[in-house]
């Protein structure tokens, strides 16, 4: 073999350049995803550097890059190692000086539909991904994050700010920490909005890849102050299949709209129980998140179906897709959260541009 045909760095990245995320419809060079690329006597190094730490499609870009390296003559052996980097979406916080790159806002239009719940769990398994993720319970009359998480206090604060309490990797606060548990909150809206803004300045929550954050029910005052005080990347809707809870969420989703937030998508939670033989059960009917979300042009995202195993993880603390990882539930969740992380960074890396693809199949 003469020198002109030996592999080299350009000739990988022309390879390469022929590679496409399959999310951003760009190839992985142009994107600047490859890193650290080494070329030594035909072995073949290098990094692709993903845009989330949870992208669902992770095995088919590290494929598709080993194969076509793989074609190239002259390569005996690739070495590929996946990292990520988790683009900032571009809206400026620095009024409260936060250094958060992404914040995803979980909302509902009623209570009882498991919000809280796809909340904590997508926080884990972003945090689980290698992510740096933060969790706000933002329901001030309501909050159950600290019970959901396993913590009922704060381990303390700076001479300025509070340090948040952390839990299965995942730095949280709640007003939860702050009262009794039986104590009601009777707050009028300036008192909730100071909440809010000082839960976001006054706490130590260091650089984050994502701020999710559990908005309370319905379309009141805690998610109009959230907006006012932070620039969010973008909101989810979590619905029942019930037609009940479909106008309520409805209400939801045009509440993003009116406050000119992106909506990633629909996730419809206790789509089914499946029994014993196999067979679902359809408690509350089904297709309705799917029918939300066409109606409303955006993403549907995933449908979780019930399992005690729910509840028994938010009693207890530990958050199901960590007590029961490989349960059909949990590889709901995980999908869920993996399919919001790629929105997430198309929003990012699009900017103005984003158009919501649908990541479901």
């Amino acid at each position: 073999m003469t020198d002109q045909n030996k592999v080299n760095q350009e000739l990988v990245l022309k390879a390469l350049s022929k590679v496409q995320e399959p999310e951003l419809h760009k190839d992985l060079v142009s994107l600047n995803m490859i890193r650290d690329l080494e070329v030594d006597q035909g072995k073949v190094r290098f990094t692709i550097m993903l845009t989330t730490p949870a992208c669902p499609l992770k095995t088919q870009i590290e494929s598709e890059a080993r194969a076509a390296v793989t074609a190239l003559e002259g390569v005996s052996e690739v070495e590929i190692k996946l990292d990520a980097n988790v683009p900032n979406d571009g809206r400026a916080r620095g009024l409260l000086q936060l250094p958060i790159r992404n914040a995803v806002a979980v909302a509902s239009g009623k209570g009882g539909v498991g919000k809280s719940t796809v909340a904590v769990n997508m926080a884990v398994v972003l945090a689980q991904s290698g992510a740096r993720v933060g969790l706000l319970d933002a329901d001030i009359y309501g909050p159950n994050i600290p019970t959901m998480m396993g913590v009922d206090h704060l381990p303390g604060a700076t001479a300025e700010k509070l340090i948040p309490a952390e839990s299965f990797g995942v730095k949280m606060m709640s007003i939860g920490f702050m009262v009794k548990p039986d104590q009601p909150l009777i707050w009028r809206g300036p008192m909730l909005h100071s909440a809010i803004r000082q839960f976001l300045t006054d706490v130590e929550w260091g650089e984050l890849d994502y701020l999710i954050i559990d908005l309370p029910p319905g379309t009141g005052d805690a998610a109009l102050s959230l907006a006012q005080s932070l620039p969010l990347s973008g909101g989810i809707i979590v619905t029942l299949p019930q037609q009940v809870s479909l106008e309520d969420a409805r209400r939801g989703l045009e509440m993003f709209r009116q406050l000119d937030i992106e909506i990633f998508g629909v996730v419809e939670n206790m789509s089914y129980l499946e029994l014993p033989d196999g067979t679902r059960m359809d408690i509350f009917g089904s297709g309705g998140g799917q029918t939300l979300a066409d109606d409303a042009g955006v993403p549907f995202i995933g449908a979780i179906p019930m399992d005690p195993a729910v509840r028994q993880g938010g009693d207890s603390g530990v958050p199901v897709v960590i007590s029961n990882p490989d349960s059909p539930v949990s590889q709901a969740l995980r999908s869920i959260s993996e399919k919001v992380a790629a929105q997430i960074s198309v929003a990012a890396v699009q900017g103005s541009n984003f158009i919501p693809i649908n990541l479901v199949g």
